[in-house]
């Protein structure tokens, strides 16, 4: 799919006028699943009109495909069996591709946005991706190799089918670049820090689309919900990561130059002493030995040796299960203490993304645990996963909102039409 050359007129043709069947979509890779929507396009205030969804990804031992319309009923659903073998993302773009050419009336999107984790020191806002911006990104990759190669992977098989088709980068980092310096600085040489070794923080889109739901989840009279409010989202899944977000802008994050800092994750490590890294060098170990381990082998799966998921975990009995959940249990409380200093106080706790939607159980534990900040839990609303889980006693409000990377980037697309 790769072999041919993307070119500047493949990726950014400037569109001119948007038609009443026109269609924007989105593309969001991960490393080990697709994210993919489907959004009718006007030029009404509104602008966008979702249409479908659908994903393609690992679980388990088998490859699922699923395509929901814009109600979430259920279109497609299979599996396929591919125990050994490792995500083909190239086969699932080819999947997704296909689906939406097989249409009724299939045309080219308009549009197409992209989710791409890391925008270095260049990119702090989305941007239409030339030839140019391919290989800057393109350079990235070893600052974020287990997810740049597959954001970006999208974007050059788009091009090759759909030639002329504009195409939209949307950073995770984005978000981030409002911290105050301090925040963003590491205690290095000048010399380093000046070459982009610094905090950037991720999950970006994820914040972002939290962020705009929060006045609507907590209400009108909430601090929080204004604007001017102190919260922290904390977004737990296979991936993890504080922010601090004071007036609706980000001002501390617990992930930094890469996304193997901060929390505990499904099967990376999080915060690490440095030490550790060079102790593990210094025995032998191949500095691709030390990504694998860091990235694919500790976290959750390390602790545990079971799984990194979650859900596994909290159904087993298993002694090392437990310990993985202590585990990240403590470090998202101890980090969600560091996150309230950075804020100088805290209106709301806002869980998000696959554990901090629905782990029940995680939730109440992390809560428990931030009982000196004056949270107090509403276990019935807790328990069935109700938007606002706080008791009526509690000095933080605490809620539960559903992300939405796609609808974000969607309207980053749609802004880059007009």
């Amino acid at each position: 799919m790769g072999a041919r050359a993307v070119t500047d007129a493949m990726v950014a043709t400037p569109m001119t006028a948007i038609a009443a069947a026109d269609t924007l979509l989105v593309v969001n890779a991960g490393s080990s699943s697709i994210k993919f929507a489907l959004y009718g396009v006007s030029s009404s205030p509104a602008g966008l009109r979702p249409i479908w969804t659908g994903h393609v990804a690992r679980v388990a031992d088998a490859d699922t495909w699923q395509i929901e319309d814009a109600d979430g009923q259920l279109l497609e659903q299979s599996q396929q069996p591919t125990a050994g073998v490792n995500f083909d993302h190239e086969a699932a773009l080819t999947r997704v591709f296909d689906w939406l050419d097989a249409l009724p009336d299939a045309r080219a999107p308009v549009a197409i946005g992209h989710r791409v984790v890391h925008g270095g020191m260049g990119y702090s806002s989305p941007v239409r991706v030339t030839d140019a911006v391919l290989r800057e990104l393109t350079a990235l990759v070893p600052w974020a190799p287990l997810h740049q190669p597959h954001n970006l992977a999208p974007v050059r098989a788009a091009a090759l089918r759909w030639p002329g088709v504009m195409q939209v980068a949307c950073f995770d980092t984005a978000f981030h670049r409002t911290q105050p310096a301090v925040a963003q600085a590491f205690a290095l040489p000048r010399a380093i820090t000046d070459a982009g070794v610094q905090r950037y923080g991720f999950h970006g889109l994820s914040f972002e689309s939290v962020a705009s739901q929060l006045p609507a989840v907590l209400g009108d009279r909430s601090s929080a919900a204004t604007g001017h409010g102190k919260v922290i989202v904390a977004h737990l899944g296979h991936g993890a990561s504080l922010c601090a977000i004071h007036g609706g802008k980000s001002v501390a994050s617990t992930m930094g130059f890469s996304v193997l800092d901060g929390l505990v994750m499904g099967t990376r490590c999080g915060t690490l002493d440095a030490g550790v890294v060079l102790h593990l060098l210094q025995r032998g170990m191949t500095a691709q030995q030390v990504s694998d381990l860091l990235y694919e082998q500790s976290g959750l799966l390390g602790v545990s040796g079971l799984s990194g998921d979650m859900a596994v975990l909290l159904a087993s009995s298993d002694p090392r299960a437990v310990q993985a959940i202590d585990l990240f249990v403590y470090r998202a409380v101890c980090d969600i203490g560091a996150m309230t200093a950075a804020l100088g106080g805290l209106d709301a706790l806002v869980f998000t993304a696959g554990i901090g939607e629905h782990a029940a159980p995680v939730r109440a534990r992390v809560v428990a645990g931030c009982a000196w900040l004056g949270a107090v839990l509403d276990d019935g609303a807790n328990s069935i996963d109700l938007e606002l889980i706080h008791a009526p006693t509690s000095k933080v409000q605490l809620a539960v909102v559903a992300t939405d990377e796609e609808s974000v980037i969607a309207a980053h697309t749609l802004a880059h039409l007009r």
